[in-house]
């Protein structure tokens, strides 16, 4: 208990300043308050000067309480410094009804086709150490499930929640390509890539692909497009082609590990440096002691 004390840091300790005005407000600062004279005083002044000494404690401990989640406690558990070169990528992924389907896993029949894909995206996506990652799913509609980061156990997180249907049974392939373009066209990195994922033919998007392609090309991302079968191996091929990037079919769980594995040895490129800390913020505690103290000195001296 005390190592994990001598943890805790402050990310505005300049608030510590306030506690020290509030003492020195409390001794040079008094109110002038009207003197009465009051026969038999005695008799109350054990129970008033005890009842003072209290109403003080709880006034000094509701200040000191809330200073301190105002200075925002944390407790640091590391620093990862990304210096080496990395890209920025769009994991795109497809959720429409298709994805229910099983025997892309040979060994585990029962194992439908997304959970196949949770699980070699989630062995991928700790090898891109030093890139950023963002993560889109696509059914009838699109949905950004991670915006572009450097935590990858966080991302592994959310994968473990997506599912088959999450944003409706149809395929919305092309649209998917929309919002990786709108994640990506502001990124500072030489090189853009989305690595699309989808099993059927797109049935549900809004935008035409001729559009997304020139968009793609104006800023420069490369789609890596994985097919699960041969359905949709035209569209993915022109997407890839176009934009200068390669197009895989999967029909097995080995062929997608093998392709994955592939796309890992992708091309390199400068990011800027980033620096990325892993924090857990301790405000909250002190914050809830303040306002119990503060209840209790309200209640004490409203009893006076």
């Amino acid at each position: 208990m005390f190592n994990y004390l001598l943890d805790i840091k402050f990310e505005y300790p300049i608030f510590f300043i306030i506690i020290i005005i509030f003492i020195i407000c409390s001794i040079f600062c008094k109110a002038k308050v009207p003197t009465y004279i009051i026969p038999h005083l005695n008799i109350l002044e054990k129970n008033q000067h005890k009842s003072f000494i209290l109403i003080s404690i709880l006034k000094y401990i509701t200040i000191i309480f809330a200073v301190i989640a105002l200075a925002s406690p944390y407790k640091q558990f590391h620093t990862q410094l990304v210096k080496k070169d990395g890209i920025d990528i769009v994991l795109s992924l497809d959720t429409s009804g298709s994805m229910k389907e099983l025997g892309l896993n040979r060994e585990n029949q029962r194992e439908d086709r997304f959970k196949v894909v949770k699980d070699i995206v989630k062995e991928f996506l700790p090898k891109r150490t030093n890139d950023n990652i963002a993560i889109v799913v696509f059914g009838s509609s699109v949905m950004m499930a991670s915006p572009l980061s450097f935590d990858k156990e966080a991302q592994k997180s959310i994968i473990d929640y997506l599912e088959v249907g999450i944003v409706g049974d149809k395929t919305a392939m092309i649209d998917s390509l929309a919002s990786a373009i709108n994640i990506l066209k502001t990124s500072k990195a030489k090189s853009k890539i989305v690595i699309l994922l989808s099993d059927g033919e797109d049935n549900s998007s809004t935008i035409p692909l001729e559009i997304i392609i020139k968009l793609l090309k104006k800023y420069s991302i490369k789609v890596y497009s994985v097919g699960i079968g041969e359905s949709n191996k035209i569209m993915l091929n022109k997407i890839s082609k176009e934009t200068q990037g390669k197009s895989y079919i999967a029909n097995t769980k080995e062929d997608l590990n093998d392709i994955y594995k592939q796309i890992d040895s992708l091309e390199k490129s400068k990011i800027d440096n980033n620096k990325v800390t892993l924090k857990e913020y301790l405000f909250f505690y002190p914050l809830f002691l303040a306002i119990i103290t503060l209840i209790l000195f309200i209640y004490l001296r409203n009893r006076e």
